[in-house]
């Protein structure tokens, strides 16, 4: 599938956009997974411990590959190369510690996903990573439909393509008056319903957000979403985003080792479904460009607004009740 192009391709510096991508699946381990990466893209592989490894200089820049998992890795904050050398006990406890990590991870694997961190790809070559997804089907990679208990997603990181509070807002509307309409394209699967790592956004914080008086500054936009939004579970996920745009907020969330500072919108939304032979990250780029889409045409972003608070917010005398409630804390 070609990747559609968006409203505006490039970036603020006048660069093509990239969009970073990760893939969740079952049926190859990290270690297979990463030669099959290297087989197509090159680069240099390197061993970072039993379960997570990287390919450097490859196509692009560098894959992460591991288990989607933090028990399977050691972890280096009990890890001290000083004291490993200076006493026996303490490499023998460091040994042990990182043995126990790989024994967990030989255990769970295909119970916890394999997860490929893709570099950040121009958009108009998504199709040539989408190769990536037809040699994952070729080797028996699993995707989201074929378990029960596979609750993996594909998730992209488009490049904002203005950092301008304005922009922001625009994107965060479209994508909140778009993203029924990404379920029902998507399909998104019951598993993934049922998990938390892709919760939709409340009503509330719609109704909030749409109300064409909400002129919020880049301080209050962040205040807002993070009370009604306190988590990384979220489909648009807005807090790598936040924390790069205003990286001295006190608020713990954006200060998370897990949540990286980057100019993307982090959207994770989309079923790993690697069953379907035209499926890769070039589809699923279309689909979310439905949400720039909105973002770049004002006025049909206000008169849909409009439609939506219409038709959702509640009459007068319970809008009335529900300010107070919220008011009282209750």
């Amino acid at each position: 599938m070609t990747p559609q192009p968006p409203p505006i391709p490039d970036n603020v510096k006048g660069q093509t956009r990239r969009v970073g991508v990760e893939i969740e699946f079952a049926g190859l381990p990290p270690r297979e997974t990463a030669k099959l990466v290297q087989s197509l893209f090159g680069g240099e592989l390197e061993v970072i411990s039993a379960h997570r490894l990287k390919l450097m200089n490859a196509r692009w820049g560098d894959f992460g590959i591991e288990l989607d998992t933090q028990y399977a890795h050691p972890d280096h904050e009990r890890l001290d190369a000083e004291a490993y050398r200076d006493s026996e006990w303490e490499r023998m406890r460091q040994d042990f510690h990182a043995r126990t990590r790989e024994l967990i991870g030989d255990v769970v694997t295909g119970l916890v996903p394999t997860e490929i961190v893709c570099p950040p790809v121009p958009w108009n070559e998504l199709d040539e990573l989408d190769a990536l997804f037809d040699a994952l089907r070729r080797h028996g990679a699993k995707g989201t439909d074929a378990s029960l208990l596979y609750g993996f997603g594909l998730h992209l990181n488009p490049e904002a393509p203005s950092l301008e509070l304005d922009d922001i807002l625009a994107c965060l509307r479209a994508y909140l008056l778009t993203a029924r309409w990404l379920r029902e394209q998507i399909h998104v699967d019951i598993t993934r319903e049922v998990l938390p790592h892709a919760n939709p956004f409340s009503r509330a914080y719609a109704l909030k957000v749409l109300d064409p008086d909400y002129q919020p500054d880049l301080r209050t936009l962040i205040d807002d979403y993070l009370e009604y939004n306190p988590t990384r579970n979220r489909e648009l996920d807005l807090l790598p985003l936040f924390a790069y745009l205003d990286p001295e907020h006190p608020h713990e969330l954006l200060s998370d080792q897990l949540v990286q500072p980057r100019p993307t919108y982090h959207y994770r939304l989309p079923n790993a479904q690697l069953s379907e032979a035209d499926w890769g990250s070039s589809l699923e780029w279309n689909r979310w460009l439905e949400v720039e889409k909105l973002a770049a045409a004002p006025d049909t972003l206000a008169e849909r607004s409009a439609e939506y608070l219409a038709r959702h917010r509640p009459a007068w005398p319970r809008r009335c009740w529900y300010a107070l409630r919220r008011r009282l804390g209750r």
